[in-house]
């Protein structure tokens, strides 16, 4: 709304108005505004979660190795990163642009799903929350929403690189000047790396291309999915989620800066998207939210995010990723997200196939994998056999939480040289 605002008050040549027309200007605002509404706002909610005995009963002192007694803590921190992230938008984001519009759905969409599984879980006492179908149907309907938005706007356009050769060298990469509509994504470590969805489907003939937007739509539903439940998962320990989100928020505004930028995007060989500008002024505000609820959710935790934060945060990530056509880096980019939801299912696998054969066993000591780590053998069942026990000591939630940490600043990392090496 703001940028309207100046954007008309340049027109009138008023003083310092031209600065929101820059993105680097408006993406600094969005963070420190972001940072300032979740740790100013957080606390007075956080006092409000008390007051209405919001609270979740995660874990307490008897079960936990080290005595941490997680009694009461109040829940539903989630609408302290919604608001934050969405305020700093409403103000400073362009807000007809297509992506930008597409990431404020993805967020009070999935904050609305996460919110009814929290209202279930504290208020009607139902420890099992939204039926496991329902959220299914959220994250489907979400993917499917953004997928057809992509493929029938005709804002949703990129520019193709072409290599000028001379000598049989390459000496320069530019891009085409004209915008076109594509099912073409990043695929890393290949030197033309740029997979057409379309290609998959090639036997087709002349239905391919449009056949290739029907395999990017199921691409972008698994994709939201998965990365939602993921970071679900992810949600275990105190700043857990909230930091790794930051530093995968992070990486992906680098990305979407970088292809927003056509020299930059010329110069790394990447494809050049119009308008992605947009989606750096909306991370901004989503790591200035996480970091600032980072001050109340670090350990010992004052207040949990709930699935109102965790469906949220997971889909953001889903979502920004497939706008910027890099979703096929998201195994690496959210490894973490990736490792926690196969420990789960393979964890419940294993111990479905034993129990045909009237054995009880597991993989590991306990599941998502970051619990592994916390679990004394005392804790074990003796008559369950498990494949791994090691290590036998337990390591502090908040050591677990800052060694996931760095694994995601390694894999962020490597993300990032994927765009030099090919």
């Amino acid at each position: 709304m703001l940028y309207y605002l100046f954007e008309y008050l340049e027109q009138i040549d008023f003083p310092g108005a031209r600065m929101f027309g820059y993105v680097s200007f408006r993406s600094l605002a969005a963070v420190i505004l972001a940072l300032l509404i979740s740790t100013i706002f957080g606390e007075y909610f956080i006092t409000l979660l008390k007051k209405k005995q919001i609270t979740e009963v995660q874990r307490d002192a008897s079960i936990d190795p080290f005595n941490v007694n997680k009694k009461g803590v109040p829940t539903m921190g989630g609408i302290i990163i919604i608001f934050a992230t969405l305020i700093p938008c409403l103000l400073l984001g362009k807000l007809h642009n297509i992506y930008m519009i597409l990431m404020l759905i993805t967020t009070i969409w999935l904050g609305t799903l996460g919110f009814l599984d929290d209202y279930i879980k504290t208020f009607r006492k139902d420890k099992e929350g939204l039926h496991g179908k329902f959220k299914i149907i959220g994250q489907v309907g979400l993917g499917l929403i953004v997928g057809l938005t992509l493929y029938m706007s005709p804002d949703v356009v990129i520019r193709e690189n072409i290599e000028v050769q001379k000598g049989g060298e390459v000496v320069e990469v530019v891009h085409k000047k004209q915008n076109q509509k594509s099912t073409k994504t990043t695929i890393p470590f290949f030197k033309n790396n740029n997979l057409d969805y379309a290609d998959l489907v090639g036997f087709m003939g002349k239905h391919a291309q449009t056949a290739g937007w029907i395999v990017f739509v199921l691409v972008t539903i698994f994709v939201v999915t998965a990365v939602s439940n993921g970071a679900n998962l992810n949600d275990g320990m105190d700043g857990m989620a909230a930091g790794n989100s930051a530093i995968i928020g992070l990486t992906l505004g680098i990305l979407a800066y970088v292809s927003s930028h056509i020299e930059y995007a010329s110069y790394l060989n990447i494809m050049f998207i119009p308008g992605s500008e947009e989606l750096v002024i909306f991370i901004c505000a989503f790591i200035g939210a996480l970091i600032g609820f980072l001050w109340y959710n670090a350990f010992p935790a004052q207040v949990f995010m709930g699935d109102t934060g965790s469906l949220t945060i997971g889909g953001i990530i889903a979502v920004f990723a497939i706008i910027i056509h890099k979703e096929l880096l998201i195994p690496i980019l959210c490894g973490i997200f990736l490792i926690e939801n196969l420990s789960v299912i393979l964890q419940v696998k294993y111990f479905q196939v034993g129990k045909k054969k009237g054995k009880k066993q597991r993989i590991f000591k306990r599941t998502p994998i970051h619990d592994h780590f916390r679990v004394t053998m005392a804790q074990l069942d003796p008559e369950c056999s498990y494949m791994f026990t090691k290590p036998s000591n337990v390591y502090h939630e908040s050591k677990i939480t800052v060694r996931f940490w760095i694994i995601t600043i390694i894999l962020a990392a490597i993300t990032i040289i994927t765009l030099k090496i090919r």
